[in-house]
């Protein structure tokens, strides 16, 4: 029996993808701070299956604590490691953007210098879109460069990968690097646009749509994004970075419209100006993942809508 560790395993996609594992037969270690970034209970909750599987084991501790890696590393045989521990959003990164660098960068080095000693076979990384800043060719490409990130957030995940880089150039870790177009689903952040908006027009506040609402994004559905990270971790690949999106996009003012036919009830909208650090497009190239993982998309947006209202309507406070 494989143990895979997953960094930030009590947030969205690493508590999805826990529970993908351990369905499959692995062994699992979270390691998770539980911050308060957003609500700790909620991220305890996101668990509460996991918890109960005699596979699981929960850690509580800093990705940044080196004690507490080596305590980690000298306790289970890792075979490979789902690294998606960060501080995330955009927005937040452009207010304390040293914190974002002291858990992103240098978090992310520690965790690398870990797996190093422990001669891992298998290191996955979770990156983002973001990285590609304001991309001028259309769908994103691996290819094309990710040298002009707009925001604090995106600049500490491009700087993820590049030491990635560094430490199979080095070392001969093995790495994939995801870049994951804005995943939403079930468990998604409370912050973030669908959940967000969701929970705005259902209480009947207004939904702030920032800019002309001509942006659109690549959402990917949670279950589509799992398929992805345990297709890599099954995977392993010298050094590859590869796109995990559903490769169509949808406006800001079509997923308000989207979000208000599934829910059932009418959004307010509030017109506010543009914001700093967010790209007008996002759109993924996801042949390569196709190519290298069997990495197949299914679930369109509005599909994936429905499926994200049934959890809400079973889940709100």
């Amino acid at each position: 029996m494989k143990t895979i560790l997953v960094t930030g395993g009590a947030g969205f996609i690493g508590s999805h993808v826990i529970e993908r594992l351990l369905v499959e037969g692995s062994r699992v270690v979270c390691l998770d701070n539980f911050d308060s970034f957003y609500d700790p209970a909620v991220k305890r909750a996101n668990l509460a299956s996991a918890e109960n599987h005699p596979n699981f084991r929960l850690i509580e501790g800093d990705i940044r604590d080196e004690s507490t890696l080596a305590r980690l590393f000298r306790e289970e045989r890792i075979a490979a490691v789902f690294h998606a521990a960060a501080r995330a959003g955009v927005r937040p990164s452009i207010q304390d953007p040293v914190l974002y660098h002291d858990v992103n960068v240098h978090g992310t080095t520690r965790l690398l210098e870990a797996a190093r000693s422990a001669e891992i076979k298998n290191f996955v990384f979770a990156s983002s879109s973001s990285v590609y800043g304001v991309a001028n060719r259309t769908p994103f490409s691996e290819e094309d460069p990710a040298d002009f990130p707009i925001s604090p957030y995106a600049a500490t995940k491009r700087a993820g990968e590049l030491i990635c880089y560094t430490y199979h150039h080095l070392y001969g870790l093995p790495v994939t690097c995801l870049r994951f177009f804005t995943v939403y689903g079930p468990r998604q952040r409370p912050e973030m646009a669908i959940h967000h908006f969701t929970r705005l027009i259902d209480s009947g506040r207004p939904v702030p749509v920032f800019g002309d609402g001509s942006s659109r994004r690549d959402y990917t559905y949670i279950a589509d994004a799992v398929q992805g990270v345990i297709r890599a971790l099954a995977t392993p690949q010298p050094y590859e970075i590869l796109n995990i999106g559903e490769s169509q996009t949808t406006g800001l003012r079509e997923l308000v419209t989207k979000i208000q036919t599934a829910l059932g009830k009418k959004a307010q909208i509030q017109d506010m100006p543009p914001q700093a650090g967010d790209v007008p497009l996002t759109y993924a190239d996801v042949g390569k993942a196709k190519r290298l993982l069997g990495y197949e998309p299914r679930t369109s947006i509005d599909e994936g809508l429905k499926k994200f209202m049934e959890w809400y309507r079973n889940n709100k406070t």
